[in-house]
């Protein structure tokens, strides 16, 4: 049987939001849990540690410029996702999720393992019937003059403009949550493209475009996930009342697997900040896009 790893990485920032993370899917599995050390103090690593998390300090995984990572050692967590196998090799099958996500449903997890297999990276798009604009647009006049969406912008400093020419059309693969076998063929030319896009583009961007080209204009093997699977939280849900549970704000309300904080910056840092958001019955509430159910536990 494959042993399943689901990892994450965070700095000390980040931390509040990883031990929550921790705690959303302990509460429905039994994996192991990884943590890469991008900027982790000692206590948090000592906290990390006596909830069995492995931990792993981690070199930059393949050669960056310096100028660009100086100080910053939160962006090993954006490097480290194609390198998965390598630094944890006990392991056969990885999920992926980034720290500022939490599970509401157990069985998302389990899903995504399923729909990876070993030859398939399992994951999402940040295309759905809920999420309404896909592209910024400026206008001169009456004419749209300037298009602009992640992967152009991204990968025209990164690759050139022939290359972002022939990705500008698709939709974004959101490398926030995936899943992917050991045995899949993707991670060495994943590996190679990252690479290359560091040396003149942007690293935090670099994972997401890169895993972009590889699927779509390398055409690695891929199942692309129902939005609900893993949310985007800039785009508002609906609470359900009698379920306590985010939805999906169209019919038939699906309940959301994973939550990503996306978009909401001050809530990362502050727990205690809430919003406005529709009820399924019409009442319009305050609360928290943060995991309800962590216990209040002092941590580092």
């Amino acid at each position: 049987m494959d042993k399943v790893l689901i990892v994450s990485a965070a700095d000390h920032n980040y931390f509040p939001m990883l031990a929550e993370w921790i705690h959303s899917i302990r509460k429905f599995h039994e994996h192991d849990i990884g943590i890469i050390n991008a900027g982790l103090t000692v206590e948090q690593v000592e906290y990390l540690q006596g909830q069995n998390c492995i931990v792993k300090d981690i070199d930059w995984p393949c050669p960056v410029p310096a100028h660009k990572i100086k100080g910053k050692e939160y962006l090993k967590g954006c490097l480290c996702r194609p390198f998965l196998p390598d630094i944890f090799p006990d392991h056969d099958m990885f999920v992926w999720m980034d720290s500022d996500t939490w599970v509401q449903r157990g069985d998302i997890i389990p899903s995504f393992i399923e729909a990876a297999g070993k030859d398939k990276i399992a994951l999402t798009a940040q295309v759905d019937r809920h999420y309404p604009r896909q592209i910024r647009i400026k206008w001169l006049a009456r004419m749209p003059f300037k298009l602009r969406g992640f992967y152009f912008s991204n990968a025209k400093q990164a690759f050139g403009f022939s290359k972002a020419k022939e990705l500008y059309p698709y939709h974004v693969l959101l490398a926030g949550m995936f899943a992917m076998h050991r045995d899949a063929p993707h991670w060495t030319k994943w590996q190679e493209l990252l690479a290359q896009a560091v040396q003149t583009g942007k690293v935090f961007t670099a994972e997401q475009l890169t895993l972009g080209i590889l699927c779509y204009l390398e055409g690695y093997a891929k199942n692309i996930l129902p939005g609900w699977m893993h949310w985007l939280c800039e785009y508002k849900p609906v609470w359900n009342e009698e379920t306590e549970q985010f939805v999906e704000p169209y019919y038939p309300h699906e309940p959301l697997g994973v939550l990503h904080l996306s978009g909401w910056d001050e809530m990362r840092v502050n727990r205690a900040l809430t919003t406005d958001f529709q009820t399924l019955s019409g009442r319009v509430i305050e609360r928290s896009y943060r995991y309800a159910d962590f216990d209040g536990e002092a941590v580092p």
